[in-house]
């Protein structure tokens, strides 16, 4: 099987040595988006709310520049710097999600790049 790497202008281009997403057969895999707004490259937002916000748009670009969109992601891993925001970053996914939601990990870590509080990564299957 091939695979194909994927690239949107309406997300931040990658800051290291990695692909925005790779598309292998009908499945996506797209890296860890932090909030970083794309025209910039600086971190969007001061608080969670904006952050997980940018970081769901960024994922959606992505998504879109494979073929598909949010509702099309069956996994996506969150990490944040700060659990405490778990509730908020609920309520901001409920409004980029509908049920059947995906399945989810959410871990806390020590720190994300560039100090965002929050860095989510997604598969994605397509068809």
């Amino acid at each position: 099987m091939s695979k194909k790497a994927l690239h949107s202008d309406a997300a931040p281009a990658a800051i290291g040595t990695y692909s925005q997403a790779i598309r292998a057969g009908n499945t996506v895999w797209l890296s860890g988006q932090i909030p970083l707004d794309p025209d910039t490259m600086e971190v969007a937002a001061d608080n969670i709310e904006g952050q997980t916000r940018q970081v769901f748009d960024n994922l959606g670009a992505v998504a879109k520049a494979a073929g598909g969109s949010l509702a099309d992601m069956v996994k996506i891993n969150i990490s944040m710097t700060d659990l405490t925001h778990f509730a908020k970053v609920n309520e901001v996914m409920a409004e980029y999600f509908d049920q059947p939601y995906p399945a989810r990990a959410c871990v806390g870590v020590a720190s994300l790049p560039r100090d965002a509080m929050i860095e989510i990564e997604a598969i994605m299957v397509l068809g």
